[in-house]
């Protein structure tokens, strides 16, 4: 009785580390598929897979913490998903949307993100066990991924096609390409989204977010995602400047304190006393 026991404890353990696994390679799937449709023109399609690619993202490190099956292979594999899902996918949706058509070494610009997010993700895997748990040093790679995959279906709303249609969105997205590999090669400090829970305030308020975005992205997904991961991005730069200004104001010595010359205090020697001779 108590070896099968064991037994259906071992095979329940070996399903658990195996699942964070299987939302990852499913993340890998979608990120594969959207570089097909995107090849073949379907462009709508193929952003909101890599969205949904994000998702899986979040839900296998998501089950892993709750699961306690944190490993080195499966950061490994992650990262290596990461970089085809959020790296590759987003920058040939993008070559194809609109760099192909600005000339020969137009898609220079995608290699660059894709080489930004190779290096941010071996960056993350050497330095993760020593960053903070509050937050991220750089911006995210699947932000990154999901702010250019998310372009396409915003150009598709009556505000885009209103108020932004006659912008330079190819030289734009050139922009926002290069801003998106500077923010994830930067010291700059991004913060994480809260984690779910019932049992603390934190769990509870992280449980709302997270249905406020589902609601938002269920009734206005086209017109709700691009400017959401341009205000992240955004706000990592605006915190970095804010918090380097009040680091510099701490620093500066105020009229009061500052420091006066120095005043030099002479010691007064006596002189020496003459040596008295004893006569004797």
């Amino acid at each position: 009785m108590a070896r099968g026991g064991r037994r259906r404890r071992g095979r329940v353990g070996r399903v658990i580390i195996v699942v964070p696994s299987i939302f990852t390679l499913a993340n890998l799937f979608l990120g594969v598929w959207a570089i097909v449709l995107a090849t073949r023109g379907e462009f709508y399609l193929a952003s909101w897979w890599i969205v949904l690619a994000g998702v899986l993202d979040l839900m296998d490190g998501l089950f892993a913490r709750m699961s306690h099956t944190n490993s080195r292979f499966g950061g490994e594999l992650d990262s290596l998903v990461d970089l085809v899902s959020f790296g590759v996918a987003p920058a040939v949706l993008i070559y194809f949307l609109q760099l192909s058509s600005l000339g020969d070494f137009a898609w220079v610009f995608s290699f660059a993100f894709i080489a930004a997010v190779a290096v941010r993700l071996a960056r993350y895997n050497v330095l993760h066990r020593d960053s903070s748990s509050r937050g991220f040093t750089g911006l995210p790679s699947p932000a990154a991924g999901m702010t250019l995959a998310v372009y396409y279906p915003f150009t598709l709303t009556d505000f885009y096609q209103v108020q932004l249609s006659t912008w330079p969105w190819s030289q734009l997205l050139i922009f926002l390409m290069i801003m998106l590999s500077l923010a994830m090669l930067s010291n700059v400090h991004y913060a994480r989204l809260p984690r779910l829970g019932l049992r603390s305030r934190s769990g509870a308020m992280g449980l709302a977010f997270y249905l406020i975005i589902l609601g938002f992205g269920i009734w206005a997904r086209d017109i709700f995602f691009f400017p959401l991961g341009i205000a992240y991005f955004t706000y990592g730069f605006l915190r970095a400047i804010v918090e380097s200004r009040l680091e510099h104001d701490d620093a500066a010595p105020s009229e009061d304190e500052t420091p006066s010359e120095p005043v030099v205090v002479h010691e007064l020697k006596s002189p020496p006393q003459r040596r008295q001779r004893l006569d004797r």
